[in-house]
């Protein structure tokens, strides 16, 4: 008999047990909860904390209540010029309505990222439709992400979504257009810096041509200032041998002729053919005295 009452006494700590684990939940600071009955909502505002429920009928159902991204697949958009660029973006985003979010999306993040990305895609398509690449890639590249957030945002809200922000990480051109678009890169560059060489060999040309001008310029100034100096200097040699013969006649001629000498038998093989009797052996015969 005492076995029998303790075995119901288990069972009902047992049950009672259970029904409090049934009747009892708590609601994370990170969490928004949602209480359904038989697929009625019967509360979605919980704050944090513990809280009842009816038990076995009630089910709570778990919404992440932090900011969430979503990393989007990179897109193909066509842009003003009839271009394609491929545009790689991503969105943060957080459950801002749980009734909404739970009645719209069935509270699956899911298919709450699908809503998303086909809101984000046809705001971002229609952005980059009205602007050519340069404008898409840098220009009004922090301008398209705002239009498109606060767009984003407002269709979101639909689902009890809050779209926090949506970012273009990156705008590539599709890899033919890619390879096409650095051929004429190269090409201009290429053209450029054949340009600045022609520039450079003009202006080193110039710069020779000058160099030349004034090494010319220098060199007659330096030769006519020489023929000058040297003009003077036989002027001068000239008056002083002309001041000396009117002095001396006869040690002048003497002079003129040792000098004649000196420069007839400069080395031992000359041979100089004169008749003896020649004035040019004056001053051999009979030196002056």
């Amino acid at each position: 008999m005492n076995q029998t009452k303790l075995v119901a006494l288990a069972a009902v700590v047992v049950i009672v047990l259970l029904t409090l684990g049934s009747a009892l939940y708590t609601v994370d600071e990170r969490q928004k909860a949602v209480v359904v009955r038989f697929g009625q909502v019967l509360r979605y505002d919980d704050p944090p904390g513990l809280h009842y429920k009816t038990p076995f009928l009630d089910e709570v159902r778990y919404f992440d209540g932090r900011i969430l991204t979503y990393d989007a697949a990179p897109q193909d958009f066509l842009t003003q010029e009839k271009k394609y660029v491929v545009v790689d973006s991503y969105v943060k985003w957080r459950v801002k309505d749980p009734l909404k979010y739970f009645l719209t999306v069935g509270g699956q993040e899911s298919e709450a990222r699908r809503r998303l990305e086909q809101t984000i895609n046809s705001g971002l398509r229609d952005e980059v439709n009205k602007r050519d690449v340069k404008s898409v890639v840098s220009v009004e590249r922090a301008k398209i992400m705002q239009i498109v957030t606060e767009a984003a945002d407002r269709e979101a809200e639909k689902f009890g979504i809050k779209v926090v922000d949506v970012r273009i990480q990156r705008v590539d051109l599709p890899d033919e257009v890619s390879q096409s678009v650095y051929d004429r890169m190269k090409a201009e560059r290429k053209r450029i810096a054949n340009e600045l060489r022609a520039q450079g060999a003009e202006a080193a040309e110039k710069i020779r041509a000058e160099a030349e001008r004034k090494r010319e310029i220098l060199l007659a100034e330096a030769y006519r200032q020489g023929e000058r100096t040297r003009g003077e200097g036989d002027a001068r040699a000239t008056a002083v041998y002309g001041a000396a013969a009117n002095k001396a006649p006869e040690f002048y001629s003497m002079y003129r002729s040792l000098n004649a000498y000196k420069e007839s038998f400069k080395r031992k093989d000359d041979i100089l053919i004169v008749d003896p009797s020649s004035e040019f052996f004056r001053y051999m015969k009979k030196p002056a005295r």
